[in-house]
């Protein structure tokens, strides 16, 4: 019989009792299964070293004999240095320990004696961080000790004792989930001596082998969920096969004021095939800052309608929200399609009205913010919601907003671009569409980066740009000023720009306002009664001011190269041409590549892939809201081409009409149980 060992709570550990279950779980982990998945991030290694061999500031371990007497310095009551002489491999070292004095009564001339410690080749002086005297009590030496991630009372030592002690309990029951030929192809260790020699590599060798399978194992599982979920979407008819009016579609796109690019019109093509389909489209869009994809959902929003269903647009800010209920109205209006707004600051009367219409079918096209999830929401026919710059909001709530409906299609947009073939893999489960080019017309941001003694030239820059009848952004990182980090605050810059242009109306924007706060002085600036606007990255996400012609970013080096990239976004959208002024630290390594990532490519792309290179996934796709996926221990960078052959092969083996009967694929079958794909859930 086989025991779930995910089932089994981790107190069936011999010595997790007492406050420690507790602690644990605050890791994440409730179960034997999760404690045995809780890998380490790095490893220890004890192996003794040649000093020849070893580079100034290595950590190193080496054992030799004490050969005189420590000498203690003592500082105050309890701070202390001690310095002593120990011979290792015939060469005279000074080991030194900083307020460790307590072990001078060990430290006996002639004994053996085991250091790590920090090497400083000049003075031939070891810093010590450990110490062990051969032949008392366990030892350390030779080997390669785990080091995990730990919270509140668990230490290093306990973990690794209660992994060993799991192991010891549990290693015969760890179940295997490849297939045998998968094992076979790529020469993969069983898994139960993977997860050993990840808590208890021999060697860095074997521990590398035991990450290979692992990694494997877990692109794979997550692909296989992906590729499981859209062979039996794809095969379901459960969405709506929209009756789409092609010839009144293409009219549409002729009547708008501009012509679309060859990459809007392939994009375009490829939702409205999806829209005709009788499976649920879920599609993710993702395009430059202004490369155009409103005008491509609101194409297909009027495809929608045209075949008798309703539309809901869903925004991150209510000031976007009716950014787009005027995009689309001015769209719209020639076609008898009616538009509402659902946000937060309506009032009791206007919300009841609006509610009231969308559930008779009187409003073709709702646009709003998270008001739109709401229980007393109702629609009357919903066949498409797109939400925009998707990762603003939680997988939960764009999964109540597709519930609205009778599995309605779905389109999500992002301007944070990420490498195609990553997003692909990343969300596996949507088909992706990309908008490469930029509209025709729009004339490229010209970006500089300066030093903080240029600021005088900045501030010329602000005032020629306003006298001439434009508009600017300056954004700083903090609200107000902090001890801990010197850098420019949005009330600060705001009172020293009010200074500088008493002629000019100075907004301020930040978070800690209330959000009718915020879109007041949005509203401003929006109109032209505000010259200059201070801010915080508030205002990084969609807001279009067409006569803002320049961006200011104090403190650059201190932003990710992704959000500068949105942040320069917010001007370079009208006819006059945009500049933006990005002010960095010249000693700040990091910040000195993104600033010249910056000024070398205004391509979102080829900043999205040095975002990745410079951050890594996890910062560059931001929190769990996000719905990419965070893994234990596989890396979406540096183990991006195993990814994506777990992905062929994932699709390989979903495709096989033996996968689904056969008995060897039984435990994978069960994980996917487990994962509710069976249950039609829609994976985000």
């Amino acid at each position: 019989m086989t025991v779930d060992l995910y089932s089994l709570p981790v107190t069936k550990v011999s010595g997790v009792k007492g406050k420690k279950p507790e602690e644990l779980l605050a890791l994440g982990i409730s179960s034997v299964g999760e404690l045995l998945d809780y890998y380490p991030f790095r490893y220890e290694d004890y192996t003794l070293r040649d000093l020849t061999q070893v580079k100034d500031g290595d950590k190193i371990t080496v054992q030799g004999t004490i050969a005189g007497l420590p000498q203690v310095q003592m500082y105050g009551r309890t701070k202390s240095r001690m310095l002593c002489k120990i011979v290792v491999d015939n060469l005279f070292i000074s080991a030194v320990w900083f307020n460790r004095h307590f072990l001078k009564e060990k430290l006996t001339a002639g004994a053996d004696i085991v250091l790590t410690g920090k090497w400083d080749l000049k003075r031939l002086q070891l810093t010590v961080s450990e110490v062990e005297f051969p032949g008392k009590g366990a030892s350390q030496i030779g080997t390669l000790q785990p080091v995990y991630s730990i919270t509140g009372s668990i230490t290093q030592k306990w973990i690794r004792q209660t992994m060993q002690q799991a192991l010891l309990q549990f290693t015969e029951l760890i179940p295997e989930v490849l297939p045998p030929e998968l094992l076979r192809k790529y020469d993969l260790l069983p898994r139960k001596h993977a997860v050993t020699l990840l808590h208890m590599p021999g060697s860095m060798e074997q521990g590398q082998r035991a990450r290979r399978r692992m990694v494997y194992e877990e692109l794979f599982l997550f692909q296989l969920k992906m590729q499981a979920y859209r062979a039996l979407n794809h095969s379901r008819a459960d969405g709506v096969a929209h009756p789409v009016d092609l010839p009144g579609v293409r009219a549409f796109v002729r009547a708008l004021p501009f012509t679309l690019t060859e990459s809007q019109k392939n994009v375009l093509a490829e939702i409205l095939q999806d829209l005709q389909r009788p499976h649920c489209m879920n599609r993710l869009l993702q395009g430059d800052v202004g490369a155009g994809k409103t005008v491509v959902a609101a194409a297909a929003l009027f495809a929608v309608v045209k075949a008798g269903y309703q539309g809901a647009l869903m925004v991150p800010t209510e000031i976007l929200a009716e950014q787009h209920k005027r995009s689309l109205d001015r769209l719209f209006e020639p076609y008898g399609i009616q538009t509402a707004l659902l946000t937060g600051s309506l009032t009791d009367r206007q919300r009841r009205d609006v509610l009231a219409s969308l559930q008779m079918g009187m409003v073709d096209v709702v646009i709003g913010t998270h008001a739109l999830i709401q229980e007393d929401v109702f629609f009357r026919k919903l066949g498409l919601v797109v939400t925009d710059e998707q990762h603003r909001f939680g997988v939960q709530q764009r999964s109540v907003l597709r519930q609205k409906g009778m599995n309605p299609d779905i389109l999500t947009m992002t301007a944070t671009p990420i490498p195609r073939t990553l997003a692909i893999t990343a969300f596996g489960d949507m088909d992706v569409s990309t908008l490469r080019e930029l509209p025709k017309g729009r004339k490229p941001i010209k970006t500089y980066s300066v030093t903080p003694n240029m600021l005088e030239r900045v501030m010329g820059f602000i005032g020629r740009e306003v006298a001439a009848g434009r508009q600017a952004y300056v954004i700083c990182p903090l609200i107000e000023e902090s001890e801990k980090l010197d850098v420019q605050n949005a009330i600060d810059v705001h009172a020293q720009l009010q200074f500088e242009f008493p002629q000019y109306r100075v907004g301020l924007l930040h978070g800690r306002m209330t959000p009718g706060e915020k879109d007041e002085v949005m509203r401003e600036f929006s109109a032209g009664r505000v010259h200059v606007l201070v801010s915080t990255t508030v205002i990084e996400v969609g807001v279009d001011v067409p006569n803002s012609t320049l961006m200011i970013v104090y403190d650059a080096d201190r932003f990710g190269l992704s959000q500068l990239h949105q942040l320069r976004g917010r001007v370079g959208r009208g006819e006059h041409q945009s500049y933006c002024v990005l002010i960095a630290d010249p000693k700040n390594e990091v910040g000195k590549e993104r600033m010249k990532a910056m000024t070398d490519t205004n391509d979102g792309f080829e900043i999205a892939r040095r975002d990745l290179e410079l951050r890594g996934p996890g910062d560059f796709f931001g929190t769990k809201q996000s719905g990419a996926p965070e893994f234990r221990i596989a890396d979406m960078v540096t183990d991006f081409e195993v990814m994506e052959q777990a992905r062929d092969d994932a699709a390989a083996l979903v495709g096989r009409s033996d996968f689904w009967t056969e008995a060897v694929f039984m435990p994978l079958k069960q994980y996917l149980q487990r994962e509710h794909i069976f249950n039609s859930e829609l994976l985000d």
